[in-house]
């Protein structure tokens, strides 16, 4: 038996893939501990992990921050500096847990748990949940602020190296709090904590499909695609199953844990397109009346909340925002999927998933009812969408995430 010491950050979808992977790791006779914000303390401990809180506190209801974080063009630069500036206390919270660890697994942006590994001398397994933490120039993401760099790749993998170069040295300024850190505690500065310097040199782990990307020679040598791990909980609100029983498969609007607080007029504009192309429709709201009325039409209802994994099949095509969390459980349901990017790796994902033939992109910013609803016309009766959705989903199903994550975690143990 190992003590492992889990360090994620962020929504729904940065927390679930640690689950299903910390559950798989306990079911092999490990004991497991979740450090991760306050607020996920039930989550953890419904899964049967133990809980380290570990600042900063995350508050999904608070509308503000959201849209804050969630802004297009500096929502990414927003949370790394936010990370950055909190390094300190993320690091006073983690050393203890890390102490009484044997190894530490960490997010993308859980920067202090790095410096934690690497003062320690513990061994460590960092993580990646998208294709865009990878900055590939082989096989370029698309990124949120500028997603027209992507058309660049014509020109090459070595422009592409150059464009990520200058970003790694652009970015260092927002990373500025955690390389006083590292000089303090007598670490060497290393690599960009946002880029390079945030991966192992003992194992990385891509808690991806690789039929979402695959594996490039530019990626960090060691690291390991492991398939998406899937966490399912929970069964379909009574009043939901019953209504997706009266009727023809709906289309689901959702935009997941964090893009859900920041929507705008999504759902307004959704309403409108459900009413144009004559559908059904499950608007998944979050915690907020998003600005729909109190009585819906017929053939439409709005939840709060209902589990993807459990509603996702039996949609007739997904509208979402492009969350890692929400593409993959899209990606299993076998259904079209219109992703609407707000930010962060969105843009990414919803291109990449796009390239399969299984979905369509239409920017947040064009998303009105007009071009929704000529998407969903498209993705509702055009049968390539459909057999490619199929087939996608059919290759997500053949991985199992959480086995090959716990399987690359125990081998990094000896």
């Amino acid at each position: 038996m190992a003590r492992i010491l889990i360090n994620c950050f962020g929504s729904l979808g940065d927390l679930y893939p640690y689950l299903a992977v910390g559950a798989e790791l306990c079911r092999r006779g490990h004991a497991v501990t979740i450090a991760t914000s306050t607020a996920y303390r039930a989550r953890v401990e419904a899964a049967d992990l133990a809980f380290h809180a570990v600042r900063p506190n995350v508050d999904l209801d608070d509308r503000e921050l959201l849209a804050y974080v969630m802004d297009t063009r500096r929502g990414s630069e927003r949370v790394v500096r936010y990370m950055a500036e909190l390094v300190r206390d993320s690091y006073a919270d983690t050393l203890p847990a890390a102490q009484e660890a044997d190894l530490i697994v960490t997010h993308p942006v859980t920067f202090a748990s790095v410096v934690v590994a690497q003062k320690l001398r513990l061994p460590w397994v960092s993580t990646v949940l998208a294709p865009l933490s990878l900055l590939s120039a082989i096989d370029p993401p698309v990124p949120p602020q500028t997603p027209w760099l992507y058309h660049l790749r014509v020109f090459g993998p070595g422009l592409m190296k150059r464009l990520w170069d200058t970003a790694r040295r652009q970015t260092l300024a927002w990373v500025k709090p955690i390389l006083d850190l590292r000089r303090e505690l007598g670490l060497p500065p290393g690599e960009n904590p946002l880029f390079d310097g945030s991966h192992s040199p003992t194992r990385v782990l891509a808690l991806f499909s690789r039929y979402l990307a695959a594996p490039q020679v530019d990626w960090p040598p060691n690291t390991v695609v492991t398939g998406f791990p899937f966490y399912d909980r929970g069964e379909l609100p009574p009043e939901l199953d019953a209504f997706l029983a009266k009727g023809p498969a709906p289309v689901v609007f959702t935009l997941g844990s964090s893009a859900v607080g920041a929507a705008g007029s999504f759902y307004i504009e959704s309403l409108a397109a459900v009413k144009r192309a004559g559908c059904r429709a499950v608007f998944l709201t979050g915690p907020h009346s998003q600005g729909l009325p109190d009585a819906l039409p017929d053939g439409v209802i709005a939840q709060a909340y209902a589990p993807h994994g459990a509603l996702f099949p039996r949609a007739a095509v997904i509208v979402h925002q492009g969350g890692i969390g929400t593409t993959a459980q899209a990606m299993r349901s076998g259904r079209p999927e219109l992703v609407v990017p707000f930010g962060h790796d969105q843009f990414d994902n919803g291109a990449r998933v796009a390239r399969c033939g299984a979905a369509q992109v239409l920017y947040q910013s064009r998303y009105n009812a007009r071009r929704a609803a000529d998407r969903l016309q498209r993705l509702l009766h055009e049968s390539r969408y459909a057999q490619a959705a199929v087939k996608l989903s059919e290759h997500v199903k053949s991985e199992d995430g959480a086995r090959a994550a716990a399987d690359a975690i125990e081998r990094s143990l000896t």
